[in-house]
């Protein structure tokens, strides 16, 4: 069923559907925590219904001048494309219906900040009767973190940010599969929830080009 939610920022309203892959709290999270600069030309891969990108856009005050989302799914692109008609961002938000791995050349080093809230699982763990749409979201069934890390550093400038969300226990394939392609991470954040003693989340940004200097910032809670 189709229903409308809130982003968060005002009125401004969010499409989704009960029947896909609806997002969670750390795409929120992802979105305060990508470091937005003002003319930043922005791409989401994996969109989903968009609301990492549009909600950074939103929360930045319009800092960047365009963002682009990347959704492999058309049910999921659809609804992108009627929350940014529906929130008059169309002169800037730019919905494409595409795989990461088959972005166009067009878009070779053309973004300054790419975000991501990719699949977490690998494929063979974690649930196994999940429905197709959803299972494409939430494993490496169409987008390994090996592929995810070498399309950004095609679609990102020297000097570009990639900021993702993952698992914590994947973190040394995140830092792993961002380094062999020239992305250095910079800044890294644990996400915990409730009163857990580890976290179940990461946040990190890298730069293309950029001199080893990981900044390890204070651990956040979810929730708070």
């Amino acid at each position: 069923m189709l229903v409308k939610e809130s982003l968060l920022v005002g009125d401004r309203i969010i499409y989704q559907d009960d029947s896909l892959y609806r997002f969670t709290s750390d795409a929120v999270l992802l979105s305060r925590f990508a470091s937005v600069k003002k003319g930043d030309v922005v791409a989401d891969f994996c969109s989903g219904s968009g609301i990492v990108g549009i909600h950074l856009y939103l929360i930045s005050g319009g800092k960047a001048k365009s963002v682009t989302l990347f959704e492999m799914q058309k049910p999921l692109h659809d609804l992108a494309v009627m929350t940014v008609k529906e929130n008059g961002l169309s002169e800037v938000v730019t919905p494409v219906n595409c795989k990461v791995q088959d972005i166009g050349s067009e878009y070779r080093e053309k973004f300054s900040l790419i975000t991501c809230n990719p699949p977490y699982r690998v494929v063979g763990t974690g649930e196994e009767n999940e429905r197709e749409e959803i299972a494409l979201c939430r494993t490496e069934k169409a987008l390994t973190l090996k592929e995810l890390c070498t399309a950004a550093a095609k679609a990102l400038k020297f000097g570009g940010r990639f900021a993702i969300s993952h698992r914590a226990d994947r973190l040394s394939d995140v830092i792993y599969n961002m380094k062999i392609n020239a992305i250095e991470p910079k800044r890294l954040q644990f996400v915990y929830s409730g009163s857990s003693k580890t976290p179940y989340l990461l946040l990190i940004e890298g730069v293309k080009g950029g001199k080893p200097d990981l900044k390890i910032l204070e651990n956040l809670r979810n929730g708070e």
